[in-house]
Formats: structure tokens, C-alpha cells, sequence
């Protein structure tokens, strides 16, 4: 027999994992489509019309690659956030840019830190560039900041991973605690600051924006608030010298031609936001109320989902989840105890709520 494809030792002792299995491939193996789709944490109000018409437009444009410098959305997102553009770029959504951080920074037995259950696509490209993974339990629901800076401190870690809000249980942590955690990143890490749904949080859960500021970098999404997590369109914010240093290795023709257009549209649509987050809100409160009905707690949720408590462990949550599926209504659930008692909704229009409503009694009654 033939050798085959020399991969080098490192990819060969990685496991072929994919962190999320999506509800297409959910779809094929059930042999039908789900009715509602509560999972994802997919904007299912929809992006901005002004955005829908500038991909139309820029469809017959799909022949040339998108600008490599992404020129204008950059200018227009500093213009909006009131930074330098240096001070930011923009990349295939925050998994990518996430994945260009982490080469950047991280070599075999380099140390990274986490929180235990956190967003895992991170862990994935630590793992995958050969770092050392660190994990810190969440506190009450809540990410830990202090025990993740001082995890960064007695590991001498590169890197230290914070969402905020969390995903997956939508909590949150104030402006304050967040400055509070830049000031005490020991020295030579970086706080690695993912607010993909910051747009959805109360007022003053963001800390003010310092580009001048080497201790952290902040990665943004207009897959969530913006509703174009299918166009693959994210943003980091940081000191301009790490920021240029995303030039030495990231996809310079990754972002294409209609969703550069899609994004720039969207931010230039200022009353399409505040609409999609007063429609987040009030889909957040009808979870809470059919959690309710149902003798189950939704947790409180700065973003475009929630967390609802099953009120027992992860085998029962999983039965729940499991029966929501069964009656094509596709939710995911936190991975490890003790969230894992959860099942995570996404914000959603009425009709796909009015199928969560309905089939919610029946899988409890199944999960016993």
C-alpha cells in the first residue's frame, strides 16, 4: 500500500472533531427539516433590508474578490465605534479571526486559559496549533473573571479567553468588573475579549474602547444583532501593532464582494438595529414565559437567546432536548455540569415560539 498524506505529528494525534453539529446535518440524518430553528443563535428576524438589497446588488459583482483591506467597512466601523482603522480588522466571522489570533500567539506548550464550558471553538484552535489548555469553572452561571486572571497569572498563560456576554448562558458581567479584569491581565497575556453579543446587553456592560490599550483585544460579529452570521462577517478591535500583525497571516481575500456589501449596509442602517434588539428582548420574555407555564426557569440572558434550567441534571436536559428534536424543534444545551441542566433557546419569530410552546410539554412528559 501507498503512503498516504504526511500530516505533520501534531494534526495526527488531533481527533477529526467538529464543535457543533449543524441542523443541516441533524436534517439529513433524520430524513426531514426542522420546523423551528432555536439552536443556533441565528438572528431569525433577518438582516436589514438595506443589507438584503446591497447583497442583490453586489451579486452581479461576485466575479472580482472583495477588497483585501476591507477599506470601507473599516472606515466605517471606525467611524461608528470611534477608533483609529488601524485599530481594527475584519475577518470571516470571529471563529476565523479567533483561529489568526491564536497562530499568532500560540505554539506547542504555550498556555491558554478558559472557562470550562465556554464557547469551544476557541479550545479548537488552541488544540490545533499545539497550546496547553487551562480550564476555570464558571461561578453561579457566570464566567469567572477573577479566577481567569489569576489561572493567566499562575500559568504564565498567553492567553486568556472571556465572553461577554457568556455563551451559553447568556450572562453578563458590568462595564466596571470588565475594566477591573484588563487592569489586573498579568504581564505578557492578552484578554482575549469575545462580545458577539454585546449589542443585546444593558447599557453599561461594555467598558469604553482603548486601542492604545496592548492587554486586550475585543472580537465583534455582525452574525448575531446584524442577522448575517451566513455572510461570515466579524471585526477585532486592539492595539494597532497586534492588529497589523493579523497581516502575517490571515486570508487577505477571505471576505468576499456581497458580504463586505452586506455589512457595510447594515451599519449604515440606523434604525434596523434597535428594531431587531426591542424584537430580541420581547422574544426573550415569551421563552421565559413558556418556560414558566412549563414549571421550568429561564435564566437571565444579555443576549439573542436563553438559558432555560430544567430543574434536574444533563441526562434529563439532553431527554428534553431530545424530545424537542423528535418534534422538529431544533435548541442546543451547555456541554458541562452543572449548566448542562439547561437547554438554550434562540430568540425567534412568533411562529417558530408558537412551535417551542407547543411541543415543550410533550418532551418533558417523554424526558419523565
Amino acid at each position: 500500500m501507498k503512503p498516504g498524506p504526511r500530516l505533520t505529528p501534531l494534526a495526527a494525534s488531533l481527533p477529526a472533531t467538529v464543535p457543533f453539529v449543524g441542523p443541516e446535518a441533524q436534517e439529513r440524518i433524520r430524513g426531514r427539516l426542522f420546523a423551528a430553528r432555536l439552536g443556533a443563535n441565528e438572528m431569525g428576524f433577518g438582516p436589514s433590508p438595506a443589507a438584503v438589497s446591497a447583497m442583490a446588488a453586489a451579486a452581479s459583482e461576485a466575479w472580482m474578490y472583495g477588497d483585501p483591506e476591507n477599506h470601507d467597512l473599516k472606515q466605517a466601523l471606525a467611524t461608528e465605534l470611534d477608533v483609529p482603522a488601524e485599530a481594527i480588522v475584519v475577518g470571516e466571522g470571529i471563529d476565523a479571526l479567533l483561529g489568526y489570533l491564536v497562530r499568532l500567539m500560540v505554539g506547542p506548550g504555550d498556555t491558554v486559559v478558559t472557562s470550562r464550558g465556554a464557547y469551544p471553538t476557541f479550545n479548537y484552535h488552541v488544540a490545533g496549533f499545539g497550546g496547553t489548555l487551562h480550564e476555570v469553572p464558571y461561578r453561579g452561571d457566570h464566567e469567572d473573571p477573577a479566577a481567569l486572571v489569576a489561572a493567566a497569572s499562575k500559568t504564565d498563560a498567553k492567553l486568556v479567553y472571556l465572553a461577554n456576554p457568556d455563551n451559553p448562558m447568556g450572562s453578563w458581567h458590568g462595564a466596571a468588573a470588565i475594566s477591573e479584569t484588563i487592569e489586573a491581565v498579568p504581564d505578557g497575556c492578552l484578554l482575549v475579549l469575545d462580545e458577539a453579543y454585546v449589542e443585546f446587553a444593558p447599557e453599561g456592560t461594555a467598558s469604553p474602547l482603548d486601542p492604545t490599550d496592548r492587554r486586550v483585544i475585543r472580537m465583534r460579529t455582525f452574525s448575531k444583532a446584524h442577522g448575517l452570521a451566513g455572510m461570515r462577517v466579524g471585526y477585532a478591535i486592539g492595539h494597532p501593532e497586534l492588529i497589523a500583525a493579523f497581516n502575517k497571516v490571515r486570508n487577505h481575500f477571505g471576505m468576499c464582494r456581497v458580504a463586505q456589501a452586506a455589512a457595510l449596509a447594515s451599519l449604515r442602517d440606523p434604525e434596523h438595529l434597535p428594531e431587531t434588539i426591542d424584537r430580541v428582548a420581547a422574544a426573550r420574555l415569551r421563552i421565559g414565559e413558556i418556560a414558566a407555564a412549563n414549571g421550568l426557569a429561564a435564566l437571565p440572558s444579555a443576549t439573542n437567546f436563553v438559558a432555560i434550567d430544567c430543574g434536574r441534571d444533563g441526562a434529563f436536559a439532553r431527554r428534553v432536548l431530545g424530545g424537542l428534536i423528535e418534534r422538529d424543534v431544533f435548541v442546543r444545551m451547555p456541554f458541562v455540569a452543572p449548566q448542562d441542566r439547561c437547554i438554550r433557546v434562540s430568540c425567534g419569530p412568533d411562529e417558530s415560539l408558537d412551535l417551542l410552546e407547543k411541543a415543550l410539554p410533550a418532551a418533558l412528559k417523554a424526558a419523565g
